[in-house]
């Protein structure tokens, strides 16, 4: 009942704080912002360099000054927005975008509120760029490498942007520049600002009245800054730890219920993963860690979240796998209950090779070198996997013929032995001498296969040699007991039950037995054998006749002369 209180202060708190940021971010304006726009969806004008250049620098300039006059996210984000469609961000990764987005637009106005601009009607214009002889396809600023061009292909093909070379290289272009003074009406140190107390939470009034010792800059961050980073981390260890530990109880409570009701593990990750989310979403809206200090952190913030995905994925087809067995009555073990895991085995993997592929493309990992060598080494690739991809085709055809299941007793070329598991890449068998063997798939899929554990019934059958001094009665007497006592025994079939005088051997008289047995167990079937050894003696012994054994007469006589009489 504590945690459960405990639990519920939290759960309370949460709330009150997302209450509270969203008052916050209501109240960030008492009064309107006079140089907000009329017509908030009208684009920017990119149509040539210089529209380019004005729309920059009017957007960027209307959006900062709606941040520092405290006004609504709607004032700060529609002319900022526009601002930043004048750049190209097509080579920034989809890790903190937005961030390195904004932090690159207000580089390039620090930049441009102090190195010196041509004048306007020396800029490129419409008539330049639609010039037939001769048209502009690109411009630089003077004396910097700071290039607007054209976009020649895709969606915004025609319009002319900061190109993408220009903003891999704004940080080193700021560097350089910083130490100039700002002309007349820049808005001076907006940037240093943005980096330092920047918040989408938090209004301007709440930092601004901040103590100084709280603005003092620590490794690129203020003290404030560091100190609701510390708060917040704290606060989602704190709830990782507490979902992942009722996961691990949910599930421990319900081991003897349906498999149905074991979803405790995975719904704690998926929302330890929700509570990292939001904990790097607090931190970077509501404490504005946006710079080369955050990145690091960020990063490993989603490689943690990535992998807590993975892990939710293979708990997920694990507990699915055990509600599909369960709704299908599938014995635990059995070659369909297998079958089932295997499948979903193979889903899991191709979901994670899935989320592998997107966190390299949302880190800005390029996947086509990659792509392109495996198209060169295929065929190297090929080979090195042959031997794996011939085991998981012989493990699915073991799946699918099903030619033994889990636990049946089978020959193999000259092996027995019980069949324990049949996974992925190999299956494993016990031998007779209790040790264990793993064989490839492939292999054991190609042996000549005989199940024992699938007969009906089991053949006993033997020849029965009796002396040679056995007369008629006697052998007659024999048949005709061992075909009553067959035919009263309790564990004996009757369809196919034979017992005849089979020939003449080289030292008995044979009589022949051919009849099944019921029983499909080795040992059982063993002690019904020896039963009816048993009772074949007596009978043979109460017939007043024995068993036959290898024996030789020899005769002796003269053979006569030729021309001779008879021998004497």
């Amino acid at each position: 009942m504590r945690r459960a209180g405990r639990l519920r202060a939290v759960a309370a708190l949460l709330v009150a704080l997302v209450v509270l940021a969203l008052d916050a971010g209501r109240g960030f304006a008492e009064e309107p912002f006079a140089g907000f726009e009329t017509d908030p969806l009208q684009p920017a004008d990119t149509s040539s360099p210089r529209d380019t250049l004005r729309s920059f620098d009017d957007n960027i300039t209307a959006a900062m000054q709606a941040w520092r006059q405290g006004q609504t996210l709607q004032q700060i984000l529609g002319p900022g927005g526009r601002a930043l469609d004048t750049i190209d961000f097509s080579r920034l990764a989809q890790e903190g975008r937005f961030a390195a987005e904004v932090e690159s637009a207000l580089q390039l106005k620090e930049i441009l509120d102090r190195v010196k601009l041509p004048p306007e009607e020396e800029i490129p214009g419409d008539a330049a760029v639609a010039d037939k002889q001769n048209p502009v396809s690109r411009w630089s600023i003077p004396q910097t490498r700071i290039t607007i061009a054209r976009i020649d292909g895709g969606a915004r093909a025609g319009e002319f942007l900061f190109t993408a070379d220009t903003v891999a290289r704004l940080p080193e272009y700021y560097e350089a520049v910083r130490h100039l003074p700002y002309k007349p009406g820049a808005l001076a140190g907006i940037y240093d600002e943005y980096i330092h107390g920047f918040s989408l939470i938090l209004p301007r009034s709440w930092t601004r009245n901040l103590p100084d010792w709280s603005k003092r800059l620590v490794f690129g961050q203020t003290v404030w800054q560091w100190l609701g980073f510390a708060i917040v981390v704290a606060a989602a260890v704190a709830l990782v730890r507490a979902l992942l530990r009722w996961g691990r109880r949910w599930d421990e409570r319900h081991l003897e219920a349906p498999p149905s009701t074991r979803f405790g593990l995975p719904a704690a990750v998926l929302a330890a993963v929700a509570a990292a989310f939001l904990a790097r979403l607090v931190t970077i809206v509501g404490l504005g860690f946006a710079d080369e200090t955050w990145a690091p952190l960020t990063t490993a913030t989603w490689v943690l979240m990535f992998a807590a995905l993975g892990w939710f994925v293979v708990l997920v087809t694990g507990r699915v796998a055990d509600v599909v067995n369960a709704a299908r009555y599938t014995e635990a073990g059995s070659i369909d209950s297998q079958l089932v895991r295997i499948v979903l085995r193979l889903a899991s993997l191709v979901l994670l090779v899935s989320l592998v592929i997107y966190a390299a493309g949302f880190f800005g990992i390029p996947l086509t070198p990659v792509i392109a060598s495996l198209g060169v080494g295929g065929l190297a690739i090929a080979l090195a996997v042959r031997p794996t991809l011939e085991n998981v085709i012989g493990g699915l055809t073991l799946f699918a013929d099903k030619p033994v299941r889990i636990g049946d007793f089978c020959r193999f070329g000259a092996e027995e032995a019980t069949v324990e598991e049949i996974g992925l890449r190999s299956t494993r068998l016990r031998k007779l001498d209790d040790t264990v063997i793993s064989m490839p798939n492939s292999d054991f899929s190609q042996r000549e296969i005989t199940n024992y554990s699938r007969r009906r019934r089991r053949l006993y059958q033997t020849t029965i040699g009796l002396r040679y001094e056995t007369n008629e009665e006697q052998l007659r007497a024999v048949i005709a007991g061992l075909d009553t006592m067959l035919r009263d025994h309790p564990r004996v079939l009757h369809d196919r039950l034979h017992v005849r005088f089979d020939g003449f051997g080289a030292s008995s008289l044979d009589v022949a037995v051919f009849v099944y047995v019921s029983a499909t167990d080795w040992l059982q079937y063993l002690e019904v054998r020896e039963d009816l050894n048993f009772k074949i003696m007596s009978i043979v012994g109460a017939a007043g006749t024995g068993f036959a054994f290898p024996s030789q007469t020899s005769y002796l006589a003269l053979d006569p002369s030729l021309g001779a009489g008879p021998a004497t």
